[in-house]
């Protein structure tokens, strides 16, 4: 089934409630900014990558006048400092800070929204804190199985990093975090283009350099680890989730992470309602993407559930 048949658009952008910052393990300070209300209904925004960092964008799909929206950007993501640090960086962390973000924001329960690694940081999140979880609403789930990796990193664009033994992750993580400064440049680059031409909706402007190179020595440091996944994938770990609403929203067109994904996760946890958007790729911005992310959240808020559309 495809999105709703009347779209609705992101709300206005807003200065955030505040900005303010939270000390965690291993010598990293995370940045973390609330918009909307601060007595809302409390709302995680957990952004993609690993490495991506929060997008005021992410904020204005939530009504502002209902909702505390809560956006963390993750160890060595964004505005979190050190910047691109990889060292005490793995998923077990950012479950911890997780944990430690929720205290230290007094908030007992929380709706959790996530996209792409966010989504994924999401599940696992519940798996975790499954008191903790009131609904889940993903979109364009990554699962970060071996054949998630090779629909990505297609060879024949990639063929210049790939080694002979073809650990092409093992490859690019040590390039990024060790390789000279201009090489390092160029494979950033060539990654965000990579992205870009894999999208329905690719961005018009490339971002400075110094935001690629941070992006992606986070993002191929988690790659080359799985994400620490490999040992126990996330599909064997669905039944730990709590009973709560979960919606997953996954585009058509998505090339980056493909459709099969949610298909599986929607095999392993039925009561999930999947909603395909036609047409759409991995991007939120794709208009019918946008319009099912808003109207699920203002479904949401009006009843605590998503509705009842799905495939």
């Amino acid at each position: 089934m495809s999105a709703p048949g009347v779209l609705r658009g992101l709300y206005p952008e807003a200065a955030p409630l505040r900005s303010w910052r939270l000390t965690v393990s291993g010598g990293h300070e995370l940045q973390v900014r609330e918009w909307g209300a601060a007595a809302g209904l409390p709302a995680l925004v957990l952004h993609g990558g690993p490495g991506s960092g929060c997008s005021p964008l992410l904020a204005r799909f939530f009504d502002p006048a209902l909702y505390r929206v809560i956006c963390v950007d993750q160890r060595g993501a964004g505005g979190s400092r050190p910047a691109g640090e990889t060292l005490h960086n793995t998923t077990a962390d950012l479950l911890a800070d997780l944990r430690r973000l929720r205290d230290a924001l007094g908030i007992a329960c929380w709706l959790v929204v996530g996209g792409s690694w966010g989504a994924t940081l999401a599940l696992l999140h519940a798996l975790d804190e499954p008191g903790a979880i009131t609904g889940l609403l993903l979109r364009g789930v990554f699962l970060a199985r071996d054949q998630d990796l090779a629909a990505f990193f297609e060879l024949t664009a990639w063929a210049r990093w790939q080694r002979d033994d073809g650990a092409l992750c093992a490859a690019l993580d040590r390039l990024m975090q060790s390789g000279t400064p201009g090489e390092q440049a160029e494979l950033a680059r060539h990654w965000w283009h990579w992205e870009q031409s894999m999208d329905s909706e690719p961005a018009t402007a490339e971002p400075p350099v110094e935001l690629l190179l941070q992006r992606y020595r986070v993002q191929a440091h988690y790659l080359l680890h799985r994400c620490w996944l490999d040992t126990s994938p996330l599909l064997d770990r669905l039944g730990g989730l709590p009973a709560v609403p979960l919606r997953l929203l996954h585009g058509t067109r998505d090339r980056i992470c493909p459709p099969e994904g949610a298909a599986a996760l929607k095999r392993r946890w039925p009561a999930a309602q999947l909603m395909w958007i036609a047409g759409a790729g991995h991007a939120p911005t794709h208009p019918a993407m946008l319009g099912a992310m808003v109207s699920s959240l203002d479904a949401w808020a009006e009843s605590g559930a998503f509705g009842s559309r799905e495939c």
